[in-house]
């Protein structure tokens, strides 16, 4: 491996992350936890239990919350409140039998006030909309919009190495795109614990002045989702095509596999890898289209770890191997790292992810330089906000499924050729609105 970073990126990955680690973190003020020798000490204290589980509730701790929920209502057997809050946390993380159990326990109870009663029916009709279906069906449609101060990755010095020689960039930098998606799923149970997925997607990105790059893509993925060995296992087969408005398109099919799984309550851990078989297609714009047909392997690792109700972590580990038929441009090796924080505010949700990626080129690709392999690095610094328009406008959005996203990129790439030695900085805005339906016969 050989990457070339220079001292002014590395002085940038560095600000990044001292601003994820060092200035975020300790800004955060975090009500002070309830620990699990305190309920030790007072087992029976009904205000500091209930607290307890509220807390581990809001850290994912479900187990925790249901045996501490559960040993309240042997101790107050008469107190409607817990069993109702226990009820709420078994439909809320699935547990179906335990829930209409203890529904049906209640429903039996003669002191029961009418709000209690509507509670639980409101519950009971919660865990029935939870329940799956023989066909379940979800749709996903967005708009969105980007402006970038360096949309086409023009060089600093707007200048590019062209079969040994240099040229100038002839691209535009400042421009503005617009995007629009379409995403519908299918899902069928299979058994207890498996599930046939099947999804169809269209996009469609159109730039403001230049539109060589203006494309439409298509996408239909078949897969499976099940359980072994405590493990969420999603084998998929994939098929996707790009149209491109002047360049080359492209018809790609690819498989993989995904895993999941959790160690403890805090930590998760997911993988997987994926192979792909993508062939350019010719047009009268681009006659060598077919020499960009290229086989991938590509392989995935992440981590996950719970510290709060509000913060959580994520570690990404990526490798791919391309290996091009012809074309020299599309052999080569990508070696990723990232590194994240998820801020869960009540008023939003917050990701901030830095990336780094290093590509390593196998020949040499002499349409731009034939006297060096191909080396560059690109660090990319990424925030994003979400938030549900139905917390501001719950008339608009009653089931606070229309969401809202603020997004902001900033990208520092750096090589060994003029072309691939550029900065960019770009804002998006976008909203996506999901539907869901079910056929239960």
């Amino acid at each position: 491996m050989k990457f070339c970073v220079s001292k002014y990126t590395w002085k940038i990955i560095l600000i990044n992350f001292l601003v994820l680690f060092i200035f975020i973190l300790p800004s955060l003020s975090v009500e002070k936890n309830i620990t699990y020798m305190q309920i030790l000490q007072k087992p029976r204290d009904l205000d500091l239990n209930l607290k307890y589980a509220q807390q581990q509730g809001k850290m994912g701790n479900y187990k925790q919350t249901i045996s501490t929920l559960e040993r309240l209502t042997m101790l107050y057997p008469d107190n409607i409140e817990i069993k109702l809050y226990l009820l709420s946390v078994l439909v809320q993380i699935d547990s179906p039998d335990k829930a209409r159990s203890l529904i049906e326990e209640m429903k039996l109870r003669t002191d029961l006030q009418s709000e209690d009663l509507e509670t639980l029916q409101e519950i009971e009709q919660d865990l029935k909309d939870k329940e799956p279906g023989l066909w379940n069906f979800n749709a996903d449609i967005s708009i969105a919009s980007l402006i970038s101060n360096n949309v086409n990755s023009v060089s600093k010095t707007r200048k590019q190495s062209e079969s040994g020689e240099v040229a100038e960039f002839t691209s535009a930098m400042f421009d503005k795109t617009s995007s629009g998606g379409i995403s519908f799923s299918a899902t069928r149970p299979i058994g207890e614990e498996s599930s046939f997925l099947a999804n169809i997607s269209h996009t469609t990105s159109n730039q403001h002045q230049e539109h060589d790059d203006d494309f439409q893509s298509y996408g239909l993925t078949l897969g499976l989702d099940t359980v072994l060995g405590g493990q969420s296992l999603s084998p998929y087969f994939t098929i996707s095509k790009s149209d491109y408005h002047t360049d080359a398109d492209s018809f790609s099919t690819g498989m993989g596999i995904g895993g999941f799984f959790t160690v403890g309550e805090r930590h998760s851990f997911s993988y997987g890898y994926s192979y792909s078989d993508t062939k350019g297609n010719h047009n009268s714009s681009d006659t060598t289209a077919r020499d960009t047909n290229a086989i991938g392997h590509g392989y995935t690792f992440n981590h996950d770890y719970i510290f709060t109700e509000i913060i959580s972590t994520s570690i990404g580990l990526g490798y791919s191997d391309t290996d091009a038929i012809v074309d020299a441009g599309n052999d080569y090796e990508t070696y990723d790292f990232s590194l994240g924080i998820n801020l869960a505010f009540p008023w939003a949700y917050i990701a901030i992810t830095n990336g780094m990626s290093f590509n390593d080129y196998k020949v040499a690709d002499s349409s731009v330089t034939s006297d060096r392999l191909r080396s560059d690095f690109a660090n990319t610094f990424d925030i994003m906000l979400t938030k549900a328009i139905g917390d501001f406008f719950p008339a608009i959005d009653q089931n606070r499924n229309l969401f809202i996203n603020l997004s902001y990129e900033k990208v520092i790439s750096e090589g060994n050729a003029l072309n691939y030695d550029y900065h960019s900085d770009s804002y998006s805005f976008s909203l996506t609105k999901s539907f869901w339906y079910k056929i239960n016969e």
